[in-house]
């Protein structure tokens, strides 16, 4: 197998997403996936079964800032021909998270011996999506620069319930200085379909957050003391909703390792 330093190397920003999911799906790439094939689409996965997808997709419906849905597969189908030609919901994740009865009971890196017939798959937009429309504005992206995986929180934001589907909401956070935080807002707010603009900035306290260098998912990142952390909603969130929910059984991507696929960051551009 391939160093990761070479991976790295072998995939980057201007990489094809069909050339990542190669990479992925033969199992070399155990990483997250900021940065990779900046121009397309990278979406937040939840598979559940049948019985319980209307539940979600009404808590979807109720929560669109942090569950933006962007596709919604028929039941047992593995493709995703909404958003990729060949891709393979079993095999093109870098991680899964495995749920069952309200317990992640562990993480694995492809599903295809856990595959069912009644799985229903929906595709969450994920803020990945706008950071490329950030960079070619010229504002860094903190995790991008530090070589690990966003930082994400669990907050005092609660969702709207629907059923028994509810929980706090989650956010991922980019330290930026005010006029990139300005300026951020409003390239974000051009992308409702993949979390929009930030849903807060400045003090962490405010919604909860008592320590930004111990997020609940991902890896702290450099704040420095000229910057504000800028917090947007995470598709993590229906994570939670999961726990609360307690399905029998439930597969989701694990934080910070997305399912790239085919469409263009530009086809969710509202402006």
């Amino acid at each position: 197998m391939q160093s990761m330093s070479s991976l790295n190397s072998a995939l980057n920003a201007q990489s094809s997403a069909a050339d990542c999911r190669r990479l992925i799906r033969s199992g070399a790439w155990d990483a997250p996936t900021a940065g990779l094939a900046s121009r397309y689409v990278q979406v937040n996965l939840v598979m559940l079964p049948a019985a319980e997808a209307d539940g979600f997709l009404r808590f979807a419906q109720r929560n669109p800032k942090p569950c933006p849905v962007l596709a919604v597969n028929e039941p047992g189908e593995a493709s995703l021909a909404a958003m990729g030609a060949d891709i393979d919901l079993r095999r093109d994740v870098p991680r899964y998270r495995i749920f069952e009865d309200g317990r992640c009971t562990g993480e694995v890196r492809d599903i295809v011996e856990l595959w069912r017939d009644d799985l229903v798959t929906f595709a969450i937009g994920c803020s990945f999506t706008f950071e490329h429309t950030l960079l070619e504005a010229g504002i860094a992206i903190r995790h991008i620069d530090e070589g690990c995986n966003v930082p994400m929180y669990r907050t005092n934001i609660q969702t709207h319930p629907a059923g028994k589907f509810e929980g706090d909401m989650i956010v991922t956070m980019r330290p930026l200085k005010a006029a990139d935080a300005i300026r951020a807002i409003q390239i974000t707010s051009r992308f409702p379909g993949v979390h929009g603009a930030p849903v807060h900035i400045g003090d962490p306290a405010l919604i909860g957050i008592s320590d930004l260098a111990r997020p609940d998912f991902g890896d702290a990142v450099t704040v420095a003391a000229d910057e504000l952390p800028v917090f947007w909603a995470c598709g993590v969130t229906p994570q939670v909703a999961l726990l609360h929910a307690k399905p029998s059984f439930c597969i989701t991507h694990a934080p910070g390792y997305m399912l790239i696929t085919d469409r263009l960051n530009i086809d969710y551009a509202v402006l």
